[in-house]
């Protein structure tokens, strides 16, 4: 029973209301202020008295009678942190307008691009300001990014044949995208690389001596994110051709293999042509032109060049193999499959939009 005076007011809880206030008084990643409201209600529809929940949850007997006040006037949302009174705008939304279109419309005089000293001079708003708006809508002016569209006449087709074959693979297939990178040079850095240490980032000299370059062929399997490669010294149609069969070897006899490549001359060689027409169960699909981002294996070269290829310092074109060799093992050993989760219909949707923003910003 409460001790002391007797309370004004009792508190009387619903399941569902005493479900709800558990929820938040054992939440481990709500405000901590917000958990201990909670408990103070839970254990005021106890029968707590006033002194002894504020002895529990630490508060002052004031405390625990204003959070009780606010839960029976207001409920759940009484718990919550009111609005807070601040200093007033100083841009009104016009204001905030003006600079948005000044710097989404118009281009500066003497320069491609807006800065946030430039915006803020013309627009009379403290760069401090401009930098907060332009975080807040995502403007980002000093950047840009670029694109190429395909002029394949069939690249419907062969976006909805690539992506098919991501989404839905053919059962006993193998469905590998197979792709080269070329003239991978092995750099050596003219002083040893200064390792990171706390405060400081890793140290590389900018000049390098030249030892040669080789060629990488790989063959990612899209199901399983395995990969198949060889170091070639240079990528003709007869590496590629030596490529094919050391894939051919690797593969099990009773699968299909469909194989994702993209224009390049070499994939189309008559010789290259003659190889797979001997091989009924391989079969070709060409992406469309100007359309690497559809070759999944391109991404898995982005990869063991960031981890394994560009910060490193090779005396020896069979040095810089070696590293790529014991990459791939690493990689193969725990290997997963990319997420692909791009229709055809929303890739073909994108660029409708993308064709759009072209045709009005040439008018």
């Amino acid at each position: 029973m409460p001790r002391g005076r007797p309370r004004t007011f009792e508190i009387t809880l619903t399941e569902t209301e005493r479900t709800a206030l558990a929820d938040l008084a054992g939440s481990r990643s709500l405000p901590a202020g917000l958990v201990r409201r909670a408990r103070v209600i839970l254990l005021s529809a106890d029968g707590e008295a006033n002194r002894d929940i504020a002895t529990a949850v630490d508060l002052s007997g004031t405390m625990v009678g204003h959070w009780r006040r606010r839960y029976r006037d207001l409920g759940l949302a009484g718990l919550y942190d009111a609005p807070r009174a601040g200093r007033p705008r100083t841009h009104d939304d016009d204001d905030v307008a003006r600079l948005l279109r000044t710097v989404l419309r118009t281009k500066p005089a003497h320069a491609t691009h807006w800065s946030i000293r430039s915006a803020a001079a013309k627009t009379g708003i403290h760069r401090s300001t401009v930098q907060r708006y332009f975080a807040l809508f995502g403007v980002q002016p000093h950047r840009s990014k670029s694109f190429k569209l395909s002029t394949d006449p069939f690249f419907v087709e062969k976006v909805r044949d690539i992506v098919g074959l991501y989404l839905n693979p053919p059962d006993h297939a193998l469905v590998l995208a197979v792709d080269e990178k070329s003239q991978i040079q092995a750099l050596e850095r003219t002083a040893p690389i200064l390792p990171m240490g706390l405060g400081y980032v890793e140290g590389v000299t900018h000049d390098y001596l030249r030892h040669g370059t080789t060629t990488l062929f790989a063959a990612l399997d899209v199901q399983s994110g395995r990969v198949i490669t060889q170091c070639k010294p240079r990528h003709r149609h007869q590496e590629f051709l030596r490529f094919l069969e050391h894939v051919d070897t690797h593969v099990p006899r009773r699968l299909d293999v469909h194989l994702i490549l993209d224009n390049y001359a070499t994939h189309k060689h008559a010789k290259v042509r003659a190889w797979l027409a001997k091989r009924p169960r391989y079969h070709v699909h060409f992406i469309p032109t100007y359309s690497s981002w559809l070759n999944q294996v391109e991404r898995w070269f982005g990869l063991i060049t960031q981890q394994a290829i560009r910060r490193g310092s090779y005396r020896t074109v069979k040095e810089l193999i070696r590293r790529i060799e014991a990459y791939v093992a690493h990689h193969n050993r725990a290997a997963s499959p990319f997420t692909w989760t791009a229709t055809a219909d929303s890739i073909l949707a994108k660029l409708k939009r993308l064709t759009t923003v072209i045709s009005e910003s040439a008018y």
